[in-house]
């Protein structure tokens, strides 16, 4: 057809904002009293469980502290391939999904590599969906071959 526009195969890239989860970080610090409340009511005898369970609970609290202060992270998936976080290229880049959560890991420049979760409350139904077109695909496994020739 004459006037049909001929349609581009590159698509925008997908910006996202990952930051930590509250989620995460209320969690971690739920864990850690719940481990003091186990040992406080283990059969250990109270000189030595009331230590573990301060240090327990106190490792919790230090966990969700450190997760709350990690920096927010500017990532980009461009449409041919090539995507980058806080501006520095990345290879390797595999998303991965546990119902509603998405695990990113990739390789930087230095070959050092990281992993970033979003959690449903940093990351809505929508941005999910564009992560989802975004990310690179698996390829298919092989079929295996049959044992005789």
């Amino acid at each position: 057809m004459p006037t049909s526009q001929r349609s581009s195969r590159a698509s925008a890239p997908c910006l996202l904002e990952w930051r930590p989860s509250r989620l995460l970080a209320a969690a971690l610090a739920l864990l850690g009293v719940l481990a003091a409340l186990a040992l406080i009511g283990s059969e250990l005898p109270p000189p030595l469980s009331l230590p573990l369970a301060l240090l327990a609970a106190g490792e919790g609290l230090r966990l969700a502290r450190r997760e709350r202060l990690r920096p927010t992270r500017l990532v980009v998936i461009g449409g041919d391939g090539t995507a980058k976080v806080d501006g520095q290229a990345i290879t390797a880049l595999c998303v991965e999904w546990r119902g509603p959560l998405a695990f990113m890991r990739f390789r930087d420049v230095d070959g050092r590599s990281h992993r970033l979760a979003w959690w449903p409350d940093t990351l809505p139904a929508a941005r999910r969906r564009e992560l989802r077109l975004a990310a690179p695909v698996k390829a298919a496994a092989q079929k295996a071959s049959s044992m005789a020739p």
